[in-house]
Formats: C-alpha cells, sequence, structure tokens
C-alpha cells in the first residue's frame, strides 16, 4: 500500500502532537512556581515602602528566578506569575484607593497592566539563556531594565517602585544616576539577584519539584559553567559603583544658594473643591508665611494650587460680549478681575521675597479658553511676572484620554462634570537675582526623562545652569500613606540625576530640602503651626527622633538655605542611552522569539 504524501505529514503530525501532549502531560505541577512568586512578591514589597527594607532588593528576585534555570516551565507557569506580580502591585498601589471611591477601578487597571511586566520579563530571560545559552546574571539585568524604561513611556509612563529606588538610603551606589540615571541602580540589583540564581547547586531546587523527574539532576549548560562567575563580576561591579559614589561625593563642594520657605499646609484632596474652604486654606498658608518672614527668606514656595483662588488671563482683543459667552460659569467680569494678581503682589511686596505659588489659571483666547495647572511666580514690586503651566498630566487625574472616542471611561474616573486641565507648551525658568529656579508641578518630578530634558533645555552653557528644581506638589489625595515617602524617594534620584538641588514643598507632607547627592537635609528652622496652636512642644525635625520616620499630616513650614552643586552630570548630557540599549535587546529578542516556531519548553 502506498502512503501519499499528505497521509505521512499527518502522520508525521499526529506524532508531533503526541510527543508534545506527553511531554505536557509530564510537566511539573505549578504550587512550586506559585510558591516561588510569592515570596518574591512579599520580598519586594516588602523593599519598598512602607516597610522600606531596601537589603531584601539584593534577594527578593532569586525565588522567580530560578523559574529561569528549569528546563520545562511548570503548568501555567506565565499565568502564575502573572497572578502574584498582580498582587504585588495591588497591595504596592493600595494608597490609590484614598483619592476617591472610583479610584479603585484606578487601582484595579493600574495593577492588572502592571502585572504584564514580571512574566513578559520572565519570558525573555527564558529565552536568552536557554536558546542563547546567555548567563542568567547577564541576561536578567538587561531586560529588566529595557522593561522599565519601556514602563517610564508606555501609557504615559509609571516610573514609581523601579527597583533601584530600593537603594535609595544607600547614598554612595545610587550615585552613578549621574551617569545612567536610575536605571543604573535597577541593573546593579537584579544582576546581584541573578548571580546568586545561577551559582545555587541544582539539587538544592529538587524539593520544590520544579523539574520533571527524569530531569531533576539536569541543569541547563549556561548554569554549570562555572558558576561563580555572575557573583565575581556582580561584585566587581557593585565595589566600582561604590568607589565611583564615594569619589562624586568627595567632588561636592556645595555653597550657599537662596534661603527658601517652603510653606506646607494639611488639607486632603477632597477639600480642595469645597469653596467654604477657601478662605482657611488661604489664611492658613498665609499665616504660615508670616511666621517664615523674620529668618529672611528670599523664595517662599506654596504647593500645588494651594492658593485656592483662580487666576483670569484674557486677549486684550475680545469683546466683552465674547468674554460673557466663551465660559458658561465665567462672567465677562470674572475674566476681567485682577484680584488674586493683586493678592499675590501684595504678599510678596509685604514678605521682601519673592514667591512660587501653586494656583489654577484660566485663560481665554479668541473662540476658545484653556485652564491650566500652574505655578505663577511674583516678585516683589513686580507683581506676577511669569508662570509655568504643567506639561505632564496624570491621566484620570487632570484628564481622560481618549474621553471622546470611548465615552465610557468617563465612568471611571473620578472626575465630574467638565474636567480636566490643558497641558503647557513648554518650560519656563524663573529667574531671581543670581539664581535660576526649574519649575516642576506634581507627578512631574517622577518622570526621569522629562526633568532630564527641562535641565538640559533650561541651561545655557555651563555658565547659566539650572540652580534649583522646585516641585510643587499636593499630595493630599492619600492621607498620609506610603506614597507621600515614595514620591520623595522619587524626586530624589532626579537631584541625583541632574546634580541639581530639589526643594519640594507639599500639600500634606513630605515637603524636603535634597541636594544634589539625593540626601534629604534637615531644614535650619522647623516651623511647626500645629505644635503652636495646640500649645504643645514644638517639632525640632523633619523626621521622628525614635522612628526616624518623616512627619506628614501637619501645618508647617521649613526655611533652609539650599546647597547649591557645582558638578555636571553625564546623564543629562547623554541621557538614556543605556536603558535604550537595554530596550533595543528586548525588542530584538521578542522579533527573535516570534520568528521561529516556540517550543513547549519556552
Amino acid at each position: 500500500m502506498t502512503v501519499t504524501k499528505p497521509q505521512a505529514e499527518s502522520a508525521q503530525n499526529e506524532r508531533v502532537g503526541k510527543i508534545i501532549s506527553e511531554g505536557r502531560k509530564e510537566r511539573p505541577g505549578g504550587w512550586g512556581a506559585l510558591f516561588l512568586v510569592l515570596v518574591t512578591g512579599v520580598l519586594t514589597w516588602a523593599s519598598f515602602t512602607p516597610l522600606d527594607f531596601g537589603a531584601l532588593g539584593w534577594i527578593c528576585l532569586v525565588p522567580v528566578l530560578f523559574l529561569v534555570r528549569i528546563e520545562n516551565r511548570t503548568h501555567w507557569m506565565y499565568r502564575i506569575v502573572y497572578f502574584g506580580a498582580f498582587l504585588f502591585w495591588i497591595a504596592t498601589l493600595q494608597w490609590m484607593r484614598y483619592g476617591d471611591p472610583l479610584m479603585y477601578f484606578g487601582l484595579l487597571a493600574l495593577s492588572l497592566y502592571l502585572a504584564v511586566y514580571l512574566p513578559l520579563f520572565l519570558a525573555l530571560t527564558r529565552y536568552a539563556v536557554q536558546r542563547f545559552h546567555t548567563p542568567l546574571f547577564i541576561a536578567a539585568p538587561i531586560f529588566w531594565v529595557g522593561l522599565e524604561y519601556l514602563r517610564a513611556y508606555a501609557f504615559t509612563g509609571f516610573s514609581w517602585y523601579y527597583i533601584g529606588h530600593t537603594q535609595h538610603n544607600w547614598i554612595e551606589i545610587v550615585q552613578i544616576s549621574d551617569l545612567v540615571g536610575a536605571y543604573g541602580v535597577s541593573f546593579l540589583v537584579v544582576m546581584a539577584n541573578a548571580a546568586i540564581v545561577q551559582s545555587v547547586p541544582p539539587l538544592w531546587m529538587n524539593w520544590l519539584h520544579l523539574e520533571r523527574p527524569n530531569e531533576q539532576n539536569r541543569e541547563v549548560d549556561v548554569n554549570l559553567r562555572p558558576q561563580m562567575i555572575g557573583v565575581t563580576v556582580s561584585l566587581i561591579l557593585v565595589i566600582a559603583a561604590l568607589g565611583y559614589g564615594f569619589l562624586r561625593r568627595s567632588q561636592s563642594e556645595f555653597t550657599v544658594g537662596p534661603r527658601v520657605s517652603l510653606i506646607q499646609g494639611n488639607y486632603v484632596a477632597s477639600l480642595k473643591s469645597d469653596r467654604d474652604q477657601w478662605g482657611e486654606i488661604y489664611r492658613t498658608h498665609d499665616y504660615l508665611t508670616g511666621l517664615s518672614v523674620p529668618y529672611q527668606p528670599d523664595l517662599i514656595i506654596w504647593p500645588e494650587a494651594m492658593f485656592r483662588y483662580p487666576m483670569f488671563e484674557y486677549d486684550q482683543s475680545l469683546s466683552d460680549e465674547a468674554l460673557d459667552e466663551l465660559h458658561p460659569m465665567i462672567r465677562m467680569e470674572d475674566w476681567k478681575s485682577t484680584g488674586t494678581q493683586k493678592t499675590l503682589e501684595g504678599t510678596a511686596d509685604k514678605t521682601d521675597a519673592a514667591l512660587i505659588i501653586g494656583v489654577n489659571v484660566y485663560e481665554a483666547k479668541i473662540d476658545q479658553y484653556f485652564t491650566f495647572n500652574s505655578a505663577a511666580f511674583v516678585e516683589p514690586s513686580k507683581g506676577v511676572t511669569d508662570r509655568y503651566d504643567k506639561i505632564h498630566r496624570v491621566p484620570f487625574g487632570e484628564y481622560i484620554p481618549l474621553k471622546e472616542s470611548l465615552p465610557f471611561i468617563r465612568a471611571l474616573s473620578p472626575a465630574r462634570g467638565d474636567f480636566g486641565i490643558d497641558a503647557g507648551k513648554s518650560i519656563h525658568v524663573f529667574e531671581y537675582k543670581d539664581w535660576r529656579f526649574l519649575p516642576m508641578i506634581c507627578f512631574e518630578d517622577t518622570v526621569p526623562h522629562l526633568v532630564r530634558g527641562m535641565v538640559k533645555s533650561a541651561s545655557k552653557g555651563e555658565q547659566e545652569q539650572v540652580d534649583v528644581l522646585v516641585n510643587l506638589t499636593n499630595d493630599g489625595w492619600f492621607h498620609g500613606s506610603s506614597e507621600l515617602d515614595q514620591h520623595l524617594i522619587t524626586s530624589a534620584f532626579r537631584s541625583i540625576e541632574t546634580r541639581t538641588p530639589t526643594v519640594r514643598a507639599v500639600n500634606t507632607g513630605i515637603s524636603a530640602i535634597i541636594d544634589g547627592d539625593g540626601v534629604v537635609r534637615d531644614p535650619e528652622q522647623f516651623i511647626d503651626l500645629d505644635s503652636k496652636l495646640a500649645d504643645e512642644p514644638p517639632r525640632k525635625s523633619i523626621r521622628d527622633p525614635q522612628t526616624g520616620k518623616f512627619h506628614r499630616q501637619l501645618n508647617c513650614a521649613l526655611v533652609a538655605d539650599v546647597p547649591l552643586d557645582d558638578r555636571t552630570s553625564f546623564y543629562v548630557r547623554f541621557g538614556d542611552w543605556f536603558a535604550a540599549l537595554c530596550l533595543i535587546a528586548c525588542v530584538a529578542v521578542t522579533i527573535q522569539k516570534f520568528a521561529r516556531r516556540e517550543t513547549p519548553a519556552e
């Protein structure tokens, strides 16, 4: 009987199918994988705030990286990894729920999205290690950093909780951020995790039953040759990074800069829209401003949107009738009102100091109007001389993406009615006396490439660098949660990356002065209004002396001379070349993986 070609191919496909089916049946169960993923999740969560056990960052990925070493993946491995990552992000971002009941939907959606990165990292690393025999201690940090870089841009970006941020208290190790950004610290931490995994003997993994019975004593070749190379290379790089950190810190000759007063009120964000509270909010900030005047600040800073009365600007060519018709809730008399400008000018004159104050701005143009979240710059005897309108808006917090094409998205946002602000067009540098201040609003200081680009654009050669980064923030949405700490940590990395000190005025806290090494400094004067009103002994520091934790949710003012930094930054000059190369490697391996037929082991 003659066998035709189609019959032969059918028989061959049937045999291949049986082999694959048998292989899948012999795969180990997923319980061991689940255990490893959950341990990684717990250790990683503990390495960030609120626990902030940064030392765990060097081992937190060890459990999940064992899944790279096994030759055949377990049952449901990638689904288990995704589930574990989702639980981690839900626990880590739980502070989002404080903003509004509907923010539970935002917490869920963001966690579902961010959870994708861990199984993607695992898939890329497994493929590189098992297909190309790339050493684990090289593949893992490259793909991790590449995906962190992708996360900084995808869907407007989310640059929080980089693994390198866990090392913020180890000041020397994080100094390499002025070379390659916080991504360099992440690279070192992940390499150390991978080197530990690569050096573990195969038999130690048997009790987890991660290999098929007939393969439990086998190991991917790359893990047998020689196991300690990764540990050696990792140690060398960590020591080199520490040496660089000590060297760079020894080069810092901080000079006395402008004296600033950071005004911090304590108002949860839900009160922002309550007009009855506007007067109280103004009086508290004005009173704190007055208490700081005896210390003769050069610059007084109020947090984001804490001057609650809006500022109006309009095109002088618009007629009264056109102004009346432009906005249903704003009358012509409102557009022409200069009450806010006059109040700010009066404050600057009384204090004899420049002001940077967070204010909402309505601007009327021909046939359209704009709403901005702004930082107004006010000079004594001159009034409002400049204004920065926030460029990088928070999705669902300051605008609703795709709201025209996907109307149902409005229902998932805590915003109500005619909501949103417009994006500013450009950066502004506020110049006062001999200093140049670069303002940023809200979460803009958490975006590394944005801040780096702003600093580079604002600098005019060696003689006209930005002297101080000024961050105006309202963290009152988050009710004293760990978000306040993590926001401060992320902001500190911007100071290291740009070698520029940062001052932060934050509603509810944590307001701070950060030097060019990323060190949060105690102010020279800490004005504790809450203790004064309660007739209690005042706090002396921004930290609790017993716990070392930052004070939060209080009315206070911080007065200090800003330490100016004359060092330059390689990162500012050349940008994210390192992280971009890592992302290119991710893309290249992804293309290769999908260009060939995937096997069950992968």
